[in-house]
């Protein structure tokens, strides 16, 4: 037994893995990380383009995807990964029946402002993995949003990503059910149909802090938006789905959509480094970890439910540094479109490193 064990069992929280690498899949590691207590695994454009760019594993697949672009030899060579991994969780997915032992695989972020291209993208990869166990993932932009209603309502899992504020994490929830109910009329099972919201956390400390800085405002929020947001979408959460709405569906079968904390490693060297695991545990939530805070959480984590210790408090944080001068309704539409820029030029430079290695063969 390792903490990540006490976190699920003790905490109610599901740590993933934020990594995906071949090399770890071939040598054990990722089955050991399985092993001891990681219960999924998340990607994003970064992670493949560092994977791709950092060894030589991929070169014998890559060399015999002759007859085929750039960007469908990427789905190739991350589709190898992502259904080895998504076979390592298989036995975490069966003994949590269905709840859990999941992997994500995203869609083009070429897609993020595209409705209809991410709902035709989304499908391709569920039809082309054809996993239990497979979430795709498909961003929170406005344009995203009635894509992610329109995925569950198919019968599609979703991971829903980049949400950084409370706003867009309402509406969110909102085209989950909306995607659930649609499921139900058209009859598929509804417990079959999985979804997570990936919520934000360091980055917005990061821009939040900025701000606070250039408004010359009190030294002491420095460091507190980011946890008291997320307590607060913790808090919306429990309160979503405790209404009717949800209760009807969940009378047939229907799984919350779980509170998934992601960018917890710490950014600034000043803070703890584990200040977005550690302040953010409870029921129903996921925390997905690069291996760097995983292992300082099996070293010195601690295992206590402190999602909703002081929701009163996070309140009154976020609060104050509006009263400071700082928005988090722009903070959160501005790390979107960051964060929608910066997985796009990732994925840009991931099909430029498959088209490099290609003109060297």
């Amino acid at each position: 037994m390792t903490s990540l064990h006490d976190l699920f069992e003790q905490g109610g929280q599901s740590p993933w893995l934020d990594n995906v690498r071949r090399d770890w899949l071939e040598d054990g590691t990722m089955a050991a990380l399985v092993e001891a207590g990681v219960r999924g695994v998340t990607s994003n454009p970064t992670i493949f383009a560092h994977a791709l760019s950092s060894t030589d594993l991929y070169d014998a697949q890559l060399a015999a995807l002759d007859g085929v672009d750039d960007e469908e030899a990427f789905v190739a060579l991350a589709g190898r990964d992502i259904a080895n991994t998504a076979a390592l969780l298989a036995p975490v997915h069966a003994s949590s029946q269905g709840a859990d032992g999941f992997v994500s695989f995203e869609v083009s972020p070429r897609l993020a402002h595209d409705t209809a291209a991410t709902v035709t993208a989304a499908r391709s990869v569920a039809a082309r993995f054809d996993l239990s166990n497979l979430l795709v993932k498909v961003p929170a932009t406005k344009e995203g949003l009635p894509a992610i209603s329109a995925l569950l309502t198919e019968g599609i899992s979703v991971n829903v990503t980049l949400i950084f504020g409370l706003e867009r994490y309402g509406e969110v929830i909102d085209a989950f059910l909306e995607g659930l109910e649609g499921a139900d009329r058209a009859h598929h099972e509804l417990a079959a149909i999985n979804s997570v919201a990936s919520f934000f956390v360091s980055r917005v400390d990061t821009e939040v802090d900025r701000r606070l800085e250039a408004a010359a405002a009190p030294a002491e929020l420095q460091g507190k938006a980011a946890v008291a947001q997320a307590v607060a979408a913790y808090a919306l959460f429990v309160e979503r789905f405790a209404e009717p709405r949800f209760l009807a569906l969940a009378a047939k079968g229907a799984r919350v959509q779980r509170p998934l904390w992601a960018s917890t490693s710490t950014k600034n060297p000043a803070y703890d480094d584990l200040l977005y695991v550690d302040t953010l545990i409870g029921p129903d939530t996921v925390n997905t970890m690069p291996d760097s805070t995983i292992a300082a959480f099996r070293d010195h984590g601690t295992v206590a439910r402190t999602i909703d210790a002081d929701v009163e408090g996070a309140r009154r944080t976020l609060a104050a540094v509006e009263a400071a001068g700082v928005s988090m309704h722009d903070v959160a539409q501005s790390l979107e479109d960051e964060g929608v820029a910066s997985f796009a030029a990732s994925y840009e430079t991931l099909l430029g490193t498959i088209a490099a290695a290609r003109s060297q063969r």
